[in-house]
């Protein structure tokens, strides 16, 4: 039996005065149906066009927008697109010239076709932002800037296309397909988040962090725990809606659609401002940090002219208060520098080292990033053997109070992948342009300082990766992330990295200082509530007192569990509702 075509439900509508309540509510009644049935008709590179534009359209759920109700809307489309069936035509006769690509037309290629372009969509319009690095030195790195801007979303949708082909394989109901997505979207996620070393920027369940009392659920679960929430909360609603009848039992429906919706997010939001209601911690004595944000021009870091210039800066903003007055470091115990703050090899440099053990107090330490190489050899057959993206500790005197060397390097800005390979077939000038560092040793050790709970360092973006923040046996007392986000402009990609820093701390129930290149720079508690900011652009000094940990949440003690508990659940579920 063919498919009623979607222009069917608009004339079902029967004209009522337009101030009849009756009218408005039938009208609603039939929109959303009418909606699932344009969205199923829908072929060709118009059903793509719509995927990528659903796709790009989730991105306003995520950080700087936090436009979560766009879920509502989007994810439905996705799920219609899914099990939409292809439109009939003659060349589809099995015996005609066109019955080989029949395969394009299976229901698991199709919903593959679909979820990859709505991933490709979310993750083009997400990380659009990455183009902003290859503007830095646009003689050098122009010819890459469209292929990454694509490649790196092209190849991130897969997760999500993979998903969607799963979702599309059971002849279920379309509610039952939610519940589907709801298993192979998340697992998705955690999937695109650990292989490949790993990149869970913008995970769906991000959508479920703002404003704070709904973060609180991190804490609990964690971001991929919120993903199957995510999924459930707005992929359910609307789908429900569009298959519910005329009459009683459809109201009923439409009623348990929209508590579907609205009852979990709002029991999100009492627990977490139920979490947030007690009195805030009173800070640690005798702590007071400063954190500077010198705002360097990213087409200047790196040039060797401007180094000592650069590093200048960072000692003048060092004793300089927030109010602009000089104080050489009164009533300060601790000062932080971004990450790469001495874009050279501070330790190679005794002047250098002299030189901040004479800004630093006898009770004042510098925790600053920098670049830092070991050698092998003596004499004159001693070379660098190793270059690394470090944290480096700095005491009265100039002393090396402690090293941490970034263990999760960033692929292509780091080090480069394969570049034996890339050697081997004559591509080494493209190996060594960029990404000279070596990992340092796992697990992440933590940084013993005077005056401070354990450090647990975080280089840039080691501070998006759930439950790794923290490794080892020994708990840290707070989180320290350096970062350089100047690479990217006045983009959504230093705000998405902010939040996302942010829900580390609330996961692992841990305060976090954030010291940035240019914004944003930042002090949080262990709920995440943010202490003070430097925003973007903004060159100067943030005082702040540093408050105490809490008692590890459950995320923190169980990590994943939740999660894959969720997952369990869920597959436990769909099995009892096929019997």
């Amino acid at each position: 039996m063919a498919r009623p075509h979607w222009a069917d439900y608009g004339r079902r509508m029967t004209p009522v005065h337009p101030s009849s309540l009756r009218t408005a509510r039938s009208s609603l009644t039939l929109a959303v149906p009418l909606l699932r049935a344009m969205v199923s008709e829908l072929d060709g590179w118009r059903r793509r066009a719509l995927a990528f534009a659903a796709g790009g359209a989730s991105v306003l759920a995520m950080a700087p927008f936090f436009a979560f109700p766009v879920l509502w809307l989007t994810l439905p489309i996705l799920v219609w697109l899914i099990e939409a069936e292809p439109v009939q035509t003659p060349e589809e006769d099995l015996a005609g010239p066109g019955a080989r690509w029949l395969w394009l037309r299976h229901p698991a290629w199709r919903g593959a076709e679909a979820g990859w372009w709505f991933g490709f969509g979310y993750f083009f319009a997400g990380l659009i932002w990455i183009g902003e690095a290859f503007l830095v030195e646009v003689n050098v790195f122009s010819a890459l800037l469209p292929v990454t801007v694509s490649g790196l979303p092209a190849l991130l949708a897969l997760f999500w296309g993979v998903a969607a082909g799963i979702a599309a394989l059971p002849k279920v109901s379309t509610g039952t397909r939610v519940l589907v997505l709801a298993v192979t979207l998340p697992l998705a996620e955690y999937l695109r988040g650990h292989i490949f070393t790993g990149f869970p920027w913008n995970v769906i369940g991000y959508a479920l962090t703002h404003p704070l009392p709904l973060a609180q659920s991190a804490a609990f679960v964690g971001i991929y725990g919120l993903s199957i929430a995510a999924v459930l909360i707005f992929g359910l609603p609307l789908v429900m809606a569009a298959g519910a009848a005329e009459g009683r039992k459809g109201r009923a429906l439409r009623l348990a659609a929209l508590a579907t919706g609205l009852v979990p997010l709002l029991l999100l939001l009492g627990l977490g401002q139920w979490r947030l209601s007690g009195p805030p911690e009173a800070p640690l004595a005798g702590v007071r940090v400063r954190i500077v944000q010198p705002s360097i021009l990213q087409s200047e870091k790196w040039r060797p002219e401007h180094q000592e210039r650069i590093f200048e800066e960072h000692m003048a903003l060092s004793v300089t208060a927030p109010s602009g007055a000089r104080d050489d470091l009164a009533g300060i115990t601790h000062v932080i520098w971004p990450e790469a703050a001495m874009p050279f090899l501070p330790l190679d440099y005794p002047v250098v080292t002299e030189r901040i053990g004479r800004m630093l107090t006898a009770s004042s330490v510098l925790i600053a990033g920098g670049l830092r190489a070991e050698y092998a050899g003596e004499g004159p057959a001693r070379r660098r053997s190793s270059v690394f993206n470090s944290i480096l500790v700095f005491a009265h005197g100039g002393t090396l109070a402690g090293v941490y060397d970034k263990i999760h390097l960033v692929p292509g800005g780091e080090y480069i992948p394969f570049r034996p390979l890339l050697e081997a077939i004559g591509l080494g000038s493209i190996a060594r342009m960029r990404g000279g560092f070596d990992a340092g040793p796992s697990p992440r050790p933590l940084l013993a300082l005077p005056g401070l709970p354990p450090i647990g360092p975080l280089v840039c973006y080691e501070a998006i990766f759930p439950a790794v923040v923290v490794q080892g046996t020994q708990r840290p007392g707070v989180l320290v992330n350096l970062t350089n986000d100047g690479w990217f402009g006045n983009s959504t990609g230093p705000r998405q990295h902010f939040h996302q820093a942010r829900i580390r701390a609330v996961e692992e129930g841990l305060p976090l200082l954030r010291s940035a290149n240019n914004g944003i720079s930042a002090a949080f508690d262990a709920y995440g509530r943010l202490l003070g900011s430097l925003d973007m652009n903004v060159k100067g000094t943030l005082d702040v007192d540093l408050t105490p940990a809490l008692s590890p949440p459950p995320y923190a003690r169980y990590g994943d569990f939740a999660f894959f508990a969720g997952i369990g659940g869920m597959v436990l579920l769909l099995l009892w509702r096929r019997q």
